[in-house]
């Protein structure tokens, strides 16, 4: 998950959907005429005070980390470093480093196809290969903020105006989709059902339909949206860092499953496949916690102290360990078969 760069930052379920409003195309419904109004300015994550209790398993040096990935085929741990100007490329196995220089500065640090990852900027879309970490650049006339592998081979990509395109192996534009309430993608999430966006301005999420090109259902995502992922399930889960809750959605039908208090807040999210485990960090805590989603409402399974100012993290999906990068520079965190 990432900490969005300086241009791109600018309870039960019953009682959870009860609150939820439901947006329509155009942006707004007969249930509130005024909701394609709302506009909140996104917010960082929580300042993290200095480190008073030891992180949990091994912190090596590193520098500042503005999202992280790892990639388990190739057993190899992804950073976007550098406030956001280089790709970090560490070998598990052999701790050989290497660093792709971007150029400019990266929205978001995202996994693609084929043992690759994304990253959005302004005018392309880099495809660093993992392994070798040579890059490949799709031009976008726009300032992409998030990017997201599609099923059928084609890669859709965001932009600051909250339009998203469709681009396939060449580069070409297949599809577009913009106009509604969007006002701003700020991550992509590709689920068996379809393709949803994150639009922290509007706090919400929106299925995509890109057979024809225009947007499907919305939902308002709390007070302020932070990250989004997926699961293995379809399902959306999102961080609402202003309300302090762990937002749970399907995707497509787009209805909010799950809302949960997670008591500050909180901020990068991600998934463990093998153990069904949610980890979401809380940066004003310096804390990651882990949530599993079985039960119809989040639990709570573990809390773990971490480095300064954890604003972005990533699992191994194969052995569970969860790695957790500072945004102040105070080290990369390895935790061992978190939750297992």
């Amino acid at each position: 998950m990432r900490t969005p760069s300086a241009r791109s930052i600018r309870a039960a379920v019953a009682s959870a959907l009860a609150l939820v409003t439901v947006l329509s195309v155009g942006g707004c419904s007969s249930d509130d005429e005024n909701a394609d109004d709302i506009s909140v300015e996104p917010r960082p994550p929580a300042e993290s005070p200095e480190a008073t209790v030891t992180p949990a398993g091994t912190v090596s040096a590193f520098a500042p980390v503005d999202a992280l990935t790892f990639d388990p085929v190739t057993r190899t741990l992804v950073a976007l470093t550098d406030a956001s100007t280089t790709v970090t490329l560490v070998d598990e196995a052999t701790a050989e480093t290497r660093v792709v220089d971007l150029g400019s500065t990266g929205a978001e640090l995202v996994a693609g196809r084929d043992s690759t990852v994304l990253v959005p900027m302004d005018g392309a879309v880099a495809r660093i290969g993992v392994a070798d970490g040579r890059r490949t650049d799709m031009t976008v006339d726009a300032d992409a903020l998030s990017a997201a592998d599609l099923p059928d081979g084609t890669t859709a990509v965001g932009d600051d105006s909250g339009t998203v395109r469709v681009l396939d192996t060449n580069g070409q534009v297949t599809a577009t989709v913009s106009g509604g309430s969007l006002t701003s993608a700020d991550a992509l999430a590709s689920t068996p059902k379809g393709v949803s966006v994150l639009d922290r301005r509007q706090t919400s999420v929106t299925d995509l339909n890109l057979d024809d090109g225009t947007l499907g259902v919305a939902l308002r995502a709390g007070e302020g949206a932070a990250e989004m992922t997926s699961d293995e399930f379809g399902r959306l889960l999102v961080t609402d860092s202003t309300g302090t809750e762990l937002l749970v959605f399907t995707s497509h039908d787009l209805l909010m499953r799950q809302r949960f208090p997670v008591g500050a807040q909180p901020w990068a999210i991600t998934y463990d496949e093998q153990s069904g485990i949610a980890w979401v960090t809380l940066p004003a805590l310096n804390e990651v916690v882990g949530y599993t989603l079985d039960t119809g409402i989040p639990v709570e399974v573990e809390r773990l102290a971490t480095v300064r100012q954890p604003d972005s993290m990533a699992v191994d999906a194969d052995t569970g360990d969860l790695y957790v990068g500072s945004a102040t520079g105070d080290g990369l965190q390895r935790i061992p078969a978190a939750g297992r």
